[in-house]
């Protein structure tokens, strides 16, 4: 069976829909001025804020997803390395060998309880990439940094919100 638009059941938007919306726009807001003031990019916090609604239980959920955003940006920074030292003796064959050994040990952290959170680990991954920062413990802690706040204010935003449900 094909879904069309006209066969999806439509609800109107109740005062709580909007509710939940102005609470997580308000604290998204918050969060971005907030990673500005800081020196952060916006950008960085956000990754901290999705790597956190990947698992939303509860804040020491939040603090294991923040662990493994935080392991990603270490590896991140740890196949740069890897990169700048092969790339000049293995050419493009260093960039195969680094992701296929970077990859296979995120993966494999699905074994560890509290640091299974393999999207986490991308996301940290990803922004060190994107940040194009060198791999450096200050980078890394301002990655970090900007990660922390965005999960914080994941957890502000789902607590809020849990407190406007409740009523």
């Amino acid at each position: 069976m094909t879904v069309t638009h006209a066969s999806v059941p439509r609800r109107k938007p109740s005062l709580s829909f909007f509710g939940f919306s102005a609470i997580a726009a308000a604290v998204a807001s918050a969060a971005a001025f907030t990673s500005l003031s800081l020196g952060f990019a916006p950008w960085a916090m956000f990754i901290g804020w999705v790597a956190y609604f990947t698992r939303p239980t509860s804040a020491p959920q939040g603090v294991f997803n923040w662990l493994c955003l935080t392991s990603g940006l270490l590896f991140g920074a740890g196949a740069v390395l890897a990169l700048q030292t092969l790339t000049p003796v293995m050419g493009p064959f260093a960039l195969a060998l680094v992701v296929f050994i970077v990859a296979t040990i995120v993966v494999s952290m699905r074994a560890i309880r509290t640091l299974d959170n393999i999207p986490a680990w991308f996301l940290g991954l990803i922004a060190f990439f994107a940040s194009h920062v060198e791999p450096a413990l200050g980078a890394i802690a301002e990655l970090a940094g900007a990660g922390a706040l965005g999960s914080a204010a994941g957890w502000i935003s789902q607590r809020l919100q849990a407190r406007l449900a409740a009523h």
